[in-house]
């Protein structure tokens, strides 16, 4: 029989990568009577199932050795499986506590913050101490590195007792060792600082994107008109029971899941569909917490609880997708595993095998052993792949084209598939007007009719007819007696004449619809438009046809895709009619009618057919699929949670910028690629030399300072990047 086990969740700080993430599951799988772990990045947590013999204080003990912060959040009891399954003994609310904690503390009170401040202030005490004391510039310079490498050397110990031996730290620890034996030990302070740094603002990134992923739930109000016997009651929205009747007034957003009980009206459901026009909804209709009720008074009946509606399982679902998405691994970790360790071993078998084997002069060979480990000191490596992408990203950020951190830019030139949003992406957002069809009046009179009556509505129809009517200056006289048909249209009367405007549907209730009129309707239908009737007395005097049109780069941009050879489709939670009409305007293929979990799927399903695959959107519905997508990108002005889930932003909000982003990805690589070649060739060359005699421990230091140097320049040339 499985032995039950005891399942505990904590919070873990100063966890800002895949690789923390990595040296913490090691650590805490080493310990006897843990049966599985599960540590998310994006969330700051780590869940542990484990033996009730093993305390949550041995757990936390092996955590702090690795030098992370980490509290206990909650406790279960469950069998044996997955730790990320949710226990019978977790309150559901630790979950948000959890996120609403981590991140909170102010950047520069975090421990990474005050060691990097506190080992630049060293660093500038030395610098000012050799120019007033030259006799003692080294040793001041080597207590300030003491500073900084003293942390980073425990770090890199507790890793490599743990099961890391050849993490960054111990890369960072040998190479300033090594300059320092070589009697740089001003260079070996310098690059300890801006190693500290660069961990520094790794930690704020993650921060800010936990603390905004959580943001999501601000979307649900904290508050809900509960119906009791006939009365309403405010209460907390977290704690409604299902079953509960809600009253929600116009303008109110939907405190929970439901089905409508009673009343009718337009609900903007943008925030959990991307739908761009609000959608009517009478009784037995579903609603979304987080929607927005835009006229008519609703009552609700409560089908979920706030644990588990529509927003939260998109956090959920936004936080599985990132813990579940191979980790990229910084290029140096990665290749310090074998180069590290090879070249000390190299070193130490040619300063030892031919004094031994052949009775050569163990001075000379351990001098020139000496020289291979100067030779094989990795700080060429460690600068070259972050000085191009740190151009690279920089040439981006000038353009608008923010990519959060090196593995995305280095991803982005890998993509073969390009999944985008439609509302706000593809298209402007809004609807205009496409189409004013005249019968038997001027096109500029049924424009003057129509917007005389949308006066002082907020609607986005309303809004693109008043924009429409601007545009081609048509005179607005006062309407009078207007008011709003729930769920039919806008009445009133405009210069003596009674005036209506509304859905086919309802201005065919008022009058007879011709059939010539009838399949004008039809065509604009079917072209993804919505259309208005505007009625004058009782006849038909006009249309109007609205639709989300395509950025006017769009085409441009998506044809550029395709030169790259990357396939393109359209996820949208529009209808199929409208979704259909706008890819087949831009010649691409489209799904519709999807709600968040399905634009994910969708993005999974093209990476079962191969794809390395970018998500581009710009609402909260995309965050799961972007989150899912081995790349994701948000539009700019989209909200702060599309931006902080995506890996990358386009902050103009230009089609053109995907395949720009993509052009970039692939001219970083290049250099990258350059940058490996030029500082391994020069060490290849010098090595060779040293072995017959030829150079030295002078000459290997002028080739590892030589190699940084052009690895640098080479690096620098992506700060004049130009999109083609």
């Amino acid at each position: 029989m499985a032995a039950e086990l005891q399942q505990t969740r904590y919070r873990v700080s100063g966890m800002d990568c895949a690789s923390c993430a990595s040296k913490i599951d090691k650590a805490v799988r080493r310990l006897e009577g843990v049966g599985d772990v599960a540590v998310s990045v994006a969330a700051g947590t780590m869940t542990v199932a484990h033996e009730k013999a093993l305390t949550p204080a041995a757990i936390i003990r092996q955590v702090k050795n690795l030098g992370y912060g980490i509290g206990e959040v909650s406790r279960g009891v469950r069998g044996t499986g997955n730790a990320a399954a949710p226990t019978d003994g977790e309150n559901p609310n630790h979950h948000s506590h959890a996120h609403e904690h981590a991140g909170d503390e102010a950047w520069w009170r975090t421990p990474k913050a005050v060691l990097t401040l506190t080992c630049g202030l060293a660093l500038a005490i030395a610098y000012l101490a050799g120019v007033a004391f030259p006799a003692f510039e080294s040793w001041a310079f080597l207590l300030a590195l003491a500073v900084g490498l003293v942390p980073i050397a425990r770090r890199a110990a507790a890793a490599a007792r743990y099961g890391s031996p050849f993490s960054i730290e111990m890369l960072m620890t040998i190479a300033a060792v090594g300059a320092v034996i070589i009697g740089a030990t001003e260079e070996a302070a310098a690059v300890v600082l801006l190693f500290l740094i660069g961990e520094m603002l790794e930690g704020v990134a993650a921060g800010r994107a936990r603390k905004n992923i959580q943001g999501l739930t601000d979307l649900v109000p904290k508050t809900a008109l509960l119906v009791r016997d006939g009365e309403t009651v405010a209460v907390a929205a977290d704690g409604l029971a299902v079953g509960s009747i809600i009253l929600v007034r116009p303008g109110d957003r939907v405190a929970a899941d439901g089905v409508i009980a009673e009343g009718a009206g337009e609900v903007d459901e943008a925030p959990v569909t991307g739908e761009s026009v609000p959608k009517r909804k009478s009784v037995g209709d579903t609603v979304f917490a987080g929607t927005i009720n835009a006229s008519g008074v609703l009552r609700i009946k409560v089908t979920a609880a706030a644990s588990d509606n529509t927003i939260a399982r998109v956090v959920r679902l936004v936080e599985e997708a990132q813990e579940a998405k191979a980790p990229t691994e910084r290029f140096i970790d990665r290749f310090s595993r074998y180069y590290t360790p090879g070249v000390l071993v190299f070193a130490a078998l040619t300063a030892i095998l031919p004094p031994l084997l052949f009775a050569e002069p163990w001075n000379d060979w351990i001098y020139k052993g000496l020289a291979i480990l100067l030779i094989g000191c990795p700080c060429a490596l460690v600068i070259s792949t972050p000085a191009a992408i740190a151009a690279g990203m920089s040439a981006g950020a000038r353009r608008g084209l923010l990519m959060k951190g090196g593995a995305v830019l280095e991803n982005l030139g890998r993509v073969t598939a390009v999944a985008l949003d439609k509302t706000g992406t593809i298209t402007m957002g809004k609807p205009e007007v496409t189409d004013v069809i005249a019968i038997g009046r001027a096109e500029r009179d049924i424009l003057s009719l129509a917007a005389s009556l949308e006066q002082g509505s907020s609607h986005p129809l309303a809004m693109a007819i008043l924009q429409e009517a601007k545009a081609r200056k048509a005179p607005l006289p006062p309407a009078f007696d207007a008011e709003a048909i729930p769920g039919e249209g806008i009445a009133g009367s405009v210069g003596g004449e009674r005036v209506f405007l509304g859905s086919p549907l309802a201005a065919g209730r008022r009058t007879q619809i011709c059939e010539n009129v009838s399949t004008k309707i039809t065509v604009l239908n079917d072209a993804g438009k919505t259309v208005s009737v505007l009625l004058a007395g009782n006849t038909v005097a006009g249309l109007i046809a609205m639709r989300d049109e395509p950025r006017p780069d769009a085409a441009s941009g998506l044809r550029a895709l395709r030169g790259r050879g990357v396939l393109i489709m359209m996820l949208t939670g529009d209808n199929r009619r409208t979704g259909d009409a706008v890819a087949k305007s831009l010649g691409i293929r489209a799904r519709s009618e999807l709600l968040p979990q399905d634009k994910q799927q969708a993005v999974r399903d093209l990476q079962a057919e191969g794809h390395f695959v970018a998500k581009v959107g710009d609402g909260i519905n995309d965050a799961p699929a972007l989150a899912a997508a081995d790349i994701g990108i948000a539009m700019g002005g989209g909200t702060d949670v599309a931006l902080e889930t995506a890996d990358a932003a386009v902050l103009h909000g230009r089609v053109q910028d995907i395949p720009d982003m993509i052009a970039l990805s692939r001219s970083a690589m290049r250099n990258i690629h350059q940058n490996i070649a030029i500082a391994l060739g020069l060490k290849a060359v010098f090595l060779v030399t040293t072995l017959l005699g030829v150079t030295g421990l002078w000459p290997a230091i002028l080739a590892d300072t030589g190699a940084t140097v052009l690895v640098t320049a080479n690096a620098m040339r992506l700060l004049g990047w130009r999109p083609q």
